[in-house]
Parts: structure tokens; sequence; C-alpha cells
């Protein structure tokens, strides 16, 4: 049965998989660490034996024989570190598609999560299962057993040899009351002024043109100072630790040689066993300093192992939903609510409205009524909403992501595009489809545009597309948003960046998705393309006020005087 601890995380469950691997490293780390008393027994064998006979060919044979268990030493030394390496990156190669798909969700959901530091949180992991600190944890059990050697060579010095071993425990244990909320606390102040630089250099191009460089800068010297502080205070006490580890590591090995030496000036030990007796003790000793010289490793895996642990629970894998057909298109709200961390009031408010299958809704409404979010919830991106969602009836969490996603079409205001080609951009970095990016590029009206780059649909547009203008990256946008005839296609504010031109394509875009039998969900503050709308919705303050076949929305706003309001919208 497995223990409770290996039931407690994915991360845990993933580890404990290698067991296997692990109890191989136990047997080489005992071949190995047997094989480290070979010195001890030659010293015993040349003083003992060898200086007595004066024989050369006992000395040869003994001498040999050395040479061969360092051998199978080494080998077995060399198995165990290939056998951590190899868990190292079969664990990261278990772990990746759990961290990338939760650090997305993570993000998605605007948790407290710090995404950005998931993938080195793996990578410290890694590393730590395939360096010194992984090989000391095995090595630390055999430091009895050297003990128990010494104790036959003399108790007298067995004696010795425990109260040294304790003195290091003690200072392993020092060592972690005192720094592990140093470790912790430097490494989070530094991450803070990481993340502070990464956020200001999204925004670069406004920073640099107002001249906020000066005023950010000193922010950043502040959070930057508070992290040098704490690492150095982190590190000075890591530096003191260690030096005074081996000045009593030192001590202890002189003393040890020391009291050899009495005890043979007293006729109570040879010299070979005093020397054997003082390598025993540097080998009891060297796993015990070698645990505090890796301390600082240590501390940080295990940092990352709680925040990956937590990652992976809060946002575990999601096995694939129910198979669906094809959508047809049709989205129906029912007391759909919408809400965000630290606003007591909802941006959405108990929304009921059908969007049919093969009809325009054209959303309308002043700023800051919910238009946006009510996008994001129809698409299934906004993290905390309560009420229902359904496409063709179905509630849109028992879709699978990857087999909806194809069918969906999806604007953003703030549309981001990514590093690579025009093509790949249009086709959603899947296997590009020649004959549907070139047909998303006719419908939205670039595909002449794309044709005077200079390397037409292989032109790289470069970081968020940043060899584009606003109005091409939005027409862009459109054309993934249209790339592969989705069923339903949500569109906020695309005419936002286009010109006369633009505006046209969009609008014939928009009637032959019509005719296609598409559902198009449109967010506007343009009038401009109420023309093609079959349904009108208007927002206020999260709520829908009116909600109807677009004629019948105007003629029941225009006693009232709305008719100027939606016409500004």
């Amino acid at each position: 049965m497995k223990p409770d601890f290996f039931d407690r995380s994915v991360l845990s469950r993933q580890l404990w998989t290698f067991r296997r691997e692990f109890v191989w490293v136990g047997i080489f780390s005992l071949i190995a660490n047997v094989l480290m008393l070979t010195p001890t027994i030659y010293m015993l064998q040349v003083y003992g034996r060898v200086m007595k006979s004066g024989s050369e060919l006992t000395l040869l044979m003994v001498t040999l024989f050395l040479v061969f268990f360092y051998g199978i030493m080494a080998f077995a030394e060399w198995i165990r570190s290939r056998l951590l390496v190899r868990v190292g990156v079969r664990l990261d190669e278990a772990l990746n598609s759990l961290v990338f798909n939760a650090s997305f969700k993570a993000y998605l959901n605007r948790g407290k999560h710090n995404v950005t530091e998931a993938f080195s949180d793996l990578t410290n992991i890694r590393q730590f299962l395939t360096a010194n600190g992984m090989i000391a944890f095995f090595d630390t059990p055999w430091t009895p057993i050297y003990i128990a050697v010494i104790f036959l060579l003399s108790p007298f010095l067995g004696w010795l040899s425990i109260l040294f071993a304790v003195i290091q425990l003690g200072l392993t244990w020092q060592s972690h009351r005192l720094s592990t909320k140093e470790i912790e606390s430097a490494a989070e102040a530094g991450n803070d002024s990481y993340r502070y630089v990464q956020s200001k250099l999204r925004n670069i191009e406004p920073v640099h043109a107002m001249g906020m460089e000066g005023n950010l800068q000193e922010r950043w010297f502040r959070l930057h100072d508070t992290s040098l502080a704490k690492a150095e205070q982190s590190l000075d006490r890591q530096h003191r630790q260690q030096s005074f580890g081996k000045f009593v590591r030192y001590t202890m090995q002189s003393l040890t040689l020391g009291a050899g030496a009495l005890m043979v000036i007293e006729g109570k030990m040879a010299a070979g066993s005093m020397i054997a007796a003082n390598v025993l003790m540097s080998k009891a000793l060297q796993p015990l300093d070698l645990v505090v010289a890796t301390w600082k490793p240590f501390v940080q895996s295990k940092t990352a192992f709680g925040r990956l642990e937590k990652l992976l629970e809060d946002f575990p894998e999601r096995h694939p939903g129910t198979k669906h057909q094809d959508p047809l298109g049709e989205v129906r709200l029912e007391a759909l609510t919408a809400s965000v961390e630290g606003r007591d009031t909802p941006i959405l408010h108990e929304l009921n409205a059908v969007f049919p299958a093969g009809r325009v809704t054209v959303v309308v409404g002043p700023s800051g009524s919910g238009k946006s979010t009510l996008a994001r919830c129809v698409v299934g991106v906004w993290p905390k909403r309560e009420g229902r969602l359904l496409i063709d009836g179905e509630p849109i969490e028992s879709w699978d992501r990857t087999e909806l996603g194809p069918h969906i079409g999806y604007l953003p205001q703030d549309i981001e595009l990514f590093d690579g080609t025009i093509a790949e951009n249009i086709a959603r970095f899947a296997e590009v489809d020649s004959e549907k990016v070139i047909e998303a590029a006719k419908r939205t009206g670039i595909h002449e545009m794309i044709l005077h780059f200079p390397h037409g649909y292989d032109t790289q547009i470069g970081e968020a597309g940043g060899m584009l203008s606003g109005g091409q990256r939005q027409r862009l946008g459109l054309a993934r948003a249209m790339y592969g005839n989705p069923a339903i296609l949500v569109l906020d504010e695309p005419n936002a960046n286009l010109d006369d031109a633009g505006e046209r394509s969009l609008l014939e875009a928009v009637v032959n998705l019509r005719n296609s039998g598409k559902t198009v969900i449109l967010i506007t503050h343009r009038p401009n393309v109420l023309g093609a709308a079959d349904l009108l919705v208007v927002m206020q303050g999260g709520r829908i006020i009116h909600c109807g076949p677009r004629d019948e929305v105007l003629a029941a706003m225009r006693p009232v005087g709305a008719q100027p309001e939606l016409a500004e919208a």
C-alpha cells in the first residue's frame, strides 16, 4: 500500500512513480559507500601486513585489489548520478505539460499564483534531484556505519566521532532554523524586483515617450535595494555558517588524528589504525558537511516544490469533456453573473438572453457597461461567473476546450499577436492550411495587403506584431478569428482601428458570415455596423436593458430620447 504522503498531490504521486529508480540509487549508494572503506582496509593491510612482511608481491596484490574496488566504486557513483539525471528529466517530461496548462489557467484566472515562476520551480526541482544535495541524502545514512567501524578500531575514537557527528547535526539544524526564512524572503524580494521591471517593459513606448523612466526607476531602486539587502543578509549568514562549519570539521579531523596519535603513543592502537580512523571520520562527516553546503538549493527546491504543488492542486488537469457534435452556434445566457476579485458589486447582473444561431447580434452601451466582460464570458475566459452559459443547450464547462476552440472566433479589444509568420498567426499556430488562411484573409480584405509584404504570408511580424500598424493588427486578428469558418464569432470593437475601407470589408464579412449560418456577436461603439444587425442588445450598468430585433429595439428606445445616445455609442 502506498504511504499517505504520496497520495497528497499530483507532484508527490509523480515522484512516487520513480520509486524503483530511487531504490536502485540507494543500492548503488550502498555499493559506493561500502567501497569507501577500501582505503581504510588498504592502510590496515599496508601497515599491518606489508610493512611487517616486507613482501612486494603482497603489496602488489593489495594495490591491485585497491584499484579494482576503486573502479567499482567509481562505476557505482556514475550509475547513481545517471539514474538521478534520468529521474530529473523524466519528471520534467511528466510535469511540463501539466505545469504549462496549470500556468495558463492560473494566468487566465488572474489568481495569486506567480505563473512566471512555475517553470523555474520545475527546473529547480529537477536540478536538485541531479545535484550534490540529493547525493548527500543517500550518503548521510552511512555516517553511523562509518562510526561503527571506527568503534571496531577504537571505542574511544568511536565515542569521539559520535560527539563530532552530533555537533555537525546541530550545525545543520541551526542552519535550517536561521537561514530558511531569510533565503525565501530574499528570493521573493528578487522576484518582486524582476516582475516590476517586466511589467514596465511591456509598456515601454508610453513610458519612454512621456519621460516616465526616472519615476519608475526610483520605485525599482527601492525594490532592488530591498532585494540586495535581503540577499546580502542571507548570503552573509550562509557564508558565516559554512566557514564555521569548515572550522569545526577541520578541527574535528585534526582532533581525531591527535587523539589517535595519543593512543599510539600509549600503545593502545597501531599507526595504521590511527590513520584509518582519521580517514573514516572524514568520510563519516563529509555527507553532513555536504548537507550544510547545499542547504540553500534544498530550501529553494523545497519552496519551489510547495509552490508547484499548490499550483497543480488549484488548477488540476481537466479530463476531456463529453464528445459533442460540431456546434450550430446558439448561445444562451441564464442568470449570468460575472464578478471580479476585490470588487463588491458584480460587473454583470443576472443576464438572460438568447443569441440564435445564424444571426448577427450587435451589443452597444456606454463605456463600463460590461460589454467586453460579456464577450469574455461568452467565449469562456472570464474566471468568476455564476449562472449558466449554454452553447447549443450544453453548458460551456462540458465542452473540451481543444474540441470547442476551433469553432469559436474571438477578437478582443487588446489584440495580442505572437512572434511568428502572418500565416501562423492567422492559422492559430496550428498546422497551416494555406487555403483556409487565404480565405480568412480575403474575407477581411487584407489579402492584397499581405502580398505587398516582403515575404507575403511568410513575413515575420515580430514580437506582439510590432512591425504592424494598429489597423493591420486588428484586421489580422479578425482574420485569425474567422479562420476555419467557426460557428460562433465574438468580435469586441472590431472596427476601432479600421479606416473606411477596412470597415466596409468588416461589414461585408459579417454579412457573409450570417449568410453562411454563423453566429456573430459584435460589440461596438460605432453606429455604422447597426445595418448588419439582426438583433440589438443594449447594456447599461452591467444589465441588459433592451434585447430584441434591431428595429423593435430602436423603435422602443426612440420615444424616450435614447436614440441620439445610442448613435453616440
